[in-house]
């Protein structure tokens, strides 16, 4: 891959989660809570808001491992599907690190 191509890739993506974690944001937000899903699973499952996030991660880690054991059967995703995969995982890591950020903020 050429590095315009490769700078391209990431900026695309980088641009593609920010924008979903802004739309979809506002679509989870209860009462000014952003980690309101993540804190309501935190109390119905007695973990860390950080574990339940873990949980819901696991579902799109998986799908990018069956991308790659698809790979080596020699079967490739379309672009959208990775576009898809990667950046659910890639934002659930930036909210995790938001929610741990959050966390020390407010000692």
């Amino acid at each position: 891959m050429k590095t315009e191509r490769f700078e391209q890739v990431i900026k695309q993506q980088l641009k593609d989660c920010e924008k979903t974690l802004v739309v979809k944001g506002k679509e989870y937000v209860r009462n000014n809570d952003r980690f309101h899903n993540f804190n309501v699973g935190a109390m119905m499952t007695g973990k860390l808001r950080e574990e339940v996030l873990d949980g819901f991660m696991l579902k799109h880690i998986i799908s990018i491992q069956d991308i790659t054991n698809d790979i080596k059967t020699g079967k490739l995703p379309p672009i959208e599907v990775l576009d898809e995969k990667f950046g659910d995982v890639i934002n659930y890591l930036l909210l995790k690190k938001a929610s741990i950020i959050d966390r020390i903020e407010s000692e």
